[in-house]
């Protein structure tokens, strides 16, 4: 599997966060694309879409579980998909910043 730490991401690495609706409006990290594991199948196309055509997917969660279940299903696909070791927990205790949809500062549920 891989995995990447939450302190080898550097800004303007792309973002995945496969968490569910409400961990998505409690915090997020900015930027990140939002479509929830109980979702992805379906919205798939809007990934494809959003990612960078040459560059790396970086699959977040809360804490690691979810994001390598969809990491696995885009490298089979041949996307170049990693997953973030302990998601949004570490994201946030890292001192990484979390907000709301408008901005405000969210905290990781």
């Amino acid at each position: 599997m891989p995995t990447v730490g939450v302190s080898d991401l550097k800004d303007g690495d792309f973002l995945l966060d496969v968490r569910e609706s409400d961990e998505w409006a409690s915090g997020h990290a900015e930027g990140a694309l939002h479509i929830p594991i109980s979702e992805f199948v379906a919205r798939y196309g809007e990934l494809t879409e959003a990612a960078p055509q040459d560059g790396r997917v970086h699959v977040i969660c809360r804490s690691g579980g979810r994001s390598a279940q969809v990491t696995m299903y885009l490298v089979q696909q041949g996307i170049d998909a990693v997953n973030v070791d302990g998601g949004m927990q570490v994201w946030e205790s890292a001192g990484r910043p979390v907000v709301t949809d408008d901005g405000r500062p969210g905290h990781v549920l």
